[in-house]
């Protein structure tokens, strides 16, 4: 009798052992995801959990659309299981990494590379072939999707999809987990447009071309940039005839980047009245933006702050 209950209580050990074995394998197996930008990084994190760790390639407060990648960016690179990139020409700087690692598998519609921009609705579509003039990348279409927080339930559908594709047992987590965060993104983006309603139909102007997908979202009429072309400071004559449509319409504010130049946004605020507002377009591009909610937290907060005090 002594004998049997010591070896049940033998086979129970051994049972929790391997138990807490198996759930410390599980939870050491992480995929390391590589994402080309702080905010497909940050949507990244919040569907893989504990299941990933997740690293950025761009720095935060660096614009995107002027990285240029480090040797540093190859050896992070060559660490990875899974790649996420913001697509539609928008990190087209990637693919010279890949090519340098011979990774196929990394390559856009590769079995270890997500294009997150699948299946959002695209703004200013222009064609099927991104190119690179000036030594900057021309995409698709506008690639700011992200700043549409309704699209972030798009896109972490197919981050999901493809974590779960290199960790199939981890489905229920990721699951879990997206669920989790659509359940507060819907409950903010109620909030937020809220904040904004007061001001649906106003006109803004904003430095770059970042915001379209924010002001279709929010209801904004952004009526024109200042920058005309990626890098390159805008003429006299665009600016006076901006000045003369910011008058004709009202425009009651300017967006600007805080990596951006802000002198050209400072003389049509001074002609025009217009107050001048920073925005963050990445997670990371201002210290309030830690992660993608409350990016736009920040940003909805800071622009409804300067309309309020706008219409005073």
């Amino acid at each position: 009798m002594v004998m049997a209950s010591r070896a049940r209580l033998i086979a129970i050990v051994a049972l929790c052992v391997m138990s807490a074995s198996m759930h410390a394998a599980f939870a050491s197996a992480r995929i390391v995801v590589v994402a080309t930008t702080s905010d497909v990084a940050s949507l990244a994190s919040a569907v893989g959990g504990d299941v990933v760790e997740v690293k950025t390639i761009v720095p935060p407060g660096t614009d995107p659309e002027a990285f240029e990648p480090r040797v540093s960016d190859l050896s992070m690179l060559s660490d990875a299981d899974l790649i996420v990139r913001v697509g539609l020409g928008y990190d087209l700087w990637i693919d010279k990494l890949i090519i340098q690692l011979h990774r196929p598998e990394f390559q856009a519609g590769g079995g270890r590379s997500v294009d997150a921009s699948v299946g959002v609705p695209v703004l200013e579509a222009r064609g099927r072939t991104p190119v690179t003039e000036d030594g900057h990348a021309h995409g698709l279409g506008n690639p700011h999707y992200w700043l549409d927080p309704a699209n972030a339930e798009t896109v972490t559908a197919i981050i999901a999809e493809g974590i779960i594709r290199l960790m199939p047992a981890a489905r229920d987590t990721i699951v879990a987990n997206r669920n989790r965060f659509l359940a507060t993104l819907h409950e903010r983006i109620a909030a937020w447009m809220q904040q904004l309603a007061p001001y649906r139909g106003t006109a803004l102007v904003a430095y770059h071309n970042s915001w379209p997908y924010f002001a279709r979202r929010f209801h904004l009429n952004l009526i024109g940039f200042i920058e005309t072309k990626e890098g390159v400071a805008p003429s006299v004559a665009h600016l006076s005839s901006l000045i003369a449509e910011m008058r004709q319409s009202g425009a009651r504010a300017i967006l600007q980047e805080a990596y951006e130049p802000k002198n050209f946004s400072e003389m049509l605020s001074a002609r025009t009245g217009a107050p001048l507002v920073v925005l963050a377009p990445t997670v990371g591009g201002v210290p309030e933006a830690r992660d993608y909610l409350s990016l736009m937290d920040f940003n909805v907060g800071a622009l409804a702050r300067t309309l309020a005090t706008a219409s005073q």
